[in-house]
């Protein structure tokens, strides 16, 4: 599947990628950070932000894409930094094409089965009638009344989009991701990924625990983990400057 993405600086190449929801304009302050000193690209995944949607949203399909991208883009090895779902998906292709991982930073996300933290968001998504939206504020007075975090209510009303002809609609293929939900909340799997990795957490996240580290070095023997003070699950947002500064030492 082609993938919309954005490119920012030159140097040796890395891929940075989104979470669940998200899209690559999320990322673009630690992005361009990054792009001091290397060639960074920020792909959309499938049934996000403006790459093509699709029935099927599972890991292998994630990393397929991923795999005909960097065809696409002539790079034979890249380093990989992945949050949240997109960790997932660098771990998966790490997993799987060790050749084509030149070194794997995951963004506050374990390798194991993942605990259900989104239905209610689904279902606030979902119950808004997008067709009957004629204004961003009539989503945002619908959505703030189901999604208490203002945080969260913020990220998820980057997702709408409106047409020429005055309409709204979700940028993410929603009913899809709902779907396969359960598919992004599988673990990953494979034979070990002997490369230099870095696992990051936010101090104020629980999306990886200490007792998570017996998974993370069976998989990912050479893994090192670092904790950013102050920060949540979306460490990029909160600590963006603490992030860059972690990731800039790791990458070289």
């Amino acid at each position: 599947m082609p993938l919309h993405y954005r490119e920012f600086g030159q140097g040796s190449p890395i891929l940075f990628l989104h979470g669940l929801f998200g899209f690559s304009d999320n990322l673009q302050t630690v992005a361009k950070g990054l792009a001091e000193h290397h060639w960074v690209i920020t792909p959309d995944h499938r049934n996000h932000g403006r790459s093509p949607h699709a029935l099927s949203n599972t890991y292998a399909d994630m990393v397929d894409d991923l795999r005909a991208l960097l065809q696409h883009l002539g790079i034979p090895r890249i380093a990989l930094i992945g949050h949240s779902m997109g960790g997932k998906v660098a771990m998966q292709m790490a997993l799987n094409y060790p050749e084509l991982v030149e070194q794997l930073v995951v963004v506050d996300i374990a390798p194991g089965q993942a605990t259900d933290g989104h239905s209610a968001l689904f279902k606030a998504m979902l119950d808004l009638d997008m067709g009957a939206v004629q204004a961003r504020s009539e989503a945002e007075t619908f959505l703030s009344a189901r999604i208490p975090d203002t945080a969260t209510l913020q990220f998820l009303l980057k997702n709408i989009t409106r047409h020429p002809d005055g309409s709204y609609s979700w940028k993410m293929n929603l009913p899809v991701l709902h779907t396969e939900y359960q598919n992004i909340l599988a673990p990953v799997t494979g034979m070990p990924y002997e490369g230099p990795t870095l696992f990051v957490r936010g101090s104020r996240s629980t999306y990886i625990e200490d007792a998570d580290m017996p998974l993370i070095k069976t998989l990912f023997p050479a893994a090192q983990l670092q904790t950013i003070e102050g920060a949540g699950h979306w460490v990029h947002a909160d600590k963006p400057a603490e992030l860059l500064a972690v990731l800039n030492t790791f990458l070289g």
